[in-house]
């Protein structure tokens, strides 16, 4: 059997000019380019002058899809690998088709890294403590979602949730009764045109998005109690 490669290509988040030279240069040699979405992946490749065949590969057939990926790997071709926007397997499809091919079989498997909303947010957070947890999208569920919070909280480091613009100040709430003193650092629209990035206390969040006539945009939120701000790293 031919020993094939699977990339796994992080493409950007929403200003297209974020993706790397090796990425550009992986999805134009492959064969065969999976990818979570092939209308908003095919935009991508539009704009770079690129044209392949497209595989549908999302989180409704991922794990039928992995198989017949694994087929063609199997006859020797390359294939690469994305999601709509950031890095797949984080908070995106992706991680059970790398599973399925590495229990599968001994073919490659090759991240090429990029963007990723969770690391652009760090990036312009400041100062925020040594550790960090990213959790990703919450339940939809309340009482669920107030559990995972209560245990985010009650730990003594930052964390990151992505949350839709239908759900965002719920969530906001849910967080402030458990600790009123919660400071922010809010991603919106990362990289695109209207970008928003607010650092303030949670409080003081809410009103900022309670006064919009209309949300717009999937959330990064940081998350951290204030007196954390406070304390000295020890040797």
């Amino acid at each position: 059997m031919l020993m094939s490669r699977l990339y796994i290509v992080a493409t950007p988040i929403g200003n297209l000019e974020d993706i790397t030279l090796r990425a550009l240069r992986v999805l134009k040699e492959v064969e065969i380019i999976a990818c979570e979405d092939t209308r908003h992946t095919g935009m991508l490749l539009n704009h770079y002058g690129i044209s392949k065949r497209l595989i549908a590969t999302h989180s409704y057939n991922e794990r039928e899809s992995s198989k017949g990926i694994l087929s063609l790997l199997d006859e020797g071709k390359d294939i690469a690998y994305c999601s709509d926007a950031g890095t797949p397997g984080v908070s995106d499809p992706g991680e059970l088709l790398v599973d399925y091919v590495r229990e599968n079989s001994e073919h490659e498997v090759i991240p090429l890294p990029g963007a990723s909303a969770f690391t652009t947010l760090i990036s312009a957070s400041g100062r925020v403590g040594k550790a960090f947890t990213f959790e990703g999208f919450l339940s939809p569920k309340s009482g669920r979602r107030k559990k995972r919070l209560s245990e985010l909280i009650s730990r003594d480091e930052a964390f990151i949730i992505y949350e839709s613009p239908f759900r965002v100040i719920k969530t906001l709430r849910e967080a402030e009764e458990i600790c009123p003193s919660l400071m922010c650092v809010m991603g919106r629209e990362m990289t695109k045109q209207f970008e928003e990035i607010r650092k303030m206390d949670i409080s003081s969040l809410i009103a900022h998005l309670e006064e919009k006539s209309a949300i717009k945009g999937e959330f990064a939120i940081l998350m951290y109690r204030a007196d954390a701000d406070d304390k000295t790293e020890e040797d």
